[in-house]
């Protein structure tokens, strides 16, 4: 977590005892708190108020939005489609709906890991209810045409349009995927370094959702459970930090990649699976051939560099990563994975100590 954010953090659950739910002035107190985190992640998202709801995390936020858009319109179709590069916890979610009587596609990927328009526009059905596609491939960082696929959707306002964002803030403008024909959309907080545990839903006005969880009606009766107050705060202080020059830190974690880039594509044995056109900056993707990822990771470990495999979800099950077995790449090659995530607070001089380190770690291992 960000400094500030966990000081935030700190100060909101030392202070504000009360529960939001509670009549008394605590309460009142916590309320105000809350509501006025709601209203500044809203305004840094462009969105109103009433549109922000707040989960545990962008598993919950997915799960919800799939499950309550399946139970919400099921009276209309049950025909969902997906990509084929989602995180788990859409695809997870899909194929529990799946064994509960709706079906599930999904949309195919290019070889370098991206959907088509195109394709979701032959894929739909006059029963489809919702269309899934993630704004930025967690693995290979592949940004997927969220603009083109809304265009795809506008003239059918009955199928429901989710983007699961986690690994948008800091890497692609938020008008590049927050576009007005998304009706949901899923953030985690951790990601731009507020609190672990704190999600954002994204459930634009009219747009019904059955609730997963049912209890004190906390959420406009959407989300109940007691709000982590004080999570929910250091939110808004590391979103509204994250996006503070933006552009300027997207600019700069672009040109350490280029540079990890253009170096790691000259060393022998390396292929690389994310290149710089139309991949997020802050993810850069790559193999030694012949040497599985999770080896690669453990010899930059001992050096204190710590990279994944696959998606952090799912990387101890030491599993090819699921996108690139959905762009067709040779599982003996998709083994070799392992995932750099650069961020703004990274320099030239760590990008060159890698390098280095990099040269003697893959003339060993080759």
């Amino acid at each position: 977590m960000v400094p500030a954010a966990l000081e935030t953090y700190k100060e909101v659950a030392t202070r504000f005892m009360g529960n939001p739910s509670s009549l008394h002035n605590l309460g009142g107190k916590a309320t105000r708190l809350l509501e006025a985190s709601r209203r500044q992640i809203a305004e840094l998202l462009g969105v109103a108020p009433s549109e922000i709801f707040f989960t545990s995390g962008g598993t919950e936020g997915d799960n919800w939005i799939l499950k309550g858009v399946a139970w919400e319109k099921a009276r209309f179709g049950k025909h969902l489609l997906i990509s084929a590069i989602e995180h788990p916890a859409v695809k997870n979610a899909a194929a529990w709906l799946a064994t509960q009587g709706f079906d599930v596609e999904e949309i195919p990927v290019s070889a370098d890991g991206f959907v088509s328009a195109d394709s979701v526009r032959e894929m739909l059905r006059d029963d489809t209810i919702l269309v899934s596609v993630m704004a930025v491939n967690n693995e290979i960082g592949s940004i997927q045409p969220i603009r083109e696929i809304a265009e795809v959707l506008a003239d059918r306002p009955n199928v429901s349009f989710h983007v699961d964002a986690v690994q948008t803030i800091g890497k692609i403008p938020v008008s590049d995927w927050l576009v007005s024909r998304v009706d949901f959309a899923t953030l985690s907080a951790h990601k731009f370094h507020g609190p672990r545990g704190v999600g954002i839903v994204i459930a634009k006005d009219g747009k019904r959702l059955t609730p997963l969880l049912h209890g004190g009606g906390q959420e406009e009766n959407r989300r109940s459970t007691t709000e982590n107050l004080a999570g929910i705060a250091a939110t808004a202080k590391a979103l509204r930090l994250q996006l503070t020059d933006d552009e300027k830190k997207r600019a700069h974690i672009y040109q350490m990649k280029k540079v990890l880039l253009s170096a790691l594509t000259d060393l022998p044995n390396v292929v690389i699976f994310s290149a710089m056109d139309a991949f997020a900056p802050a993810i850069l993707t790559w193999g030694i051939r012949g040497i599985r990822g999770e080896v690669v990771v453990h010899a930059f470990e001992h050096y204190e560099i710590y990279l994944s495999t696959t998606s952090a979800c799912s990387s101890k099950k030491n599993a090819a990563a699921g996108t690139l077995m959905a762009m067709h790449v040779k599982p003996e090659l998709a083994t070799s994975a392992v995932r750099i995530s650069l961020d703004a607070t990274n320099t030239m001089t760590e990008m060159e100590q890698f390098l280095s380190i990099a040269r003697q770690i893959v003339e060993q291992l080759s």
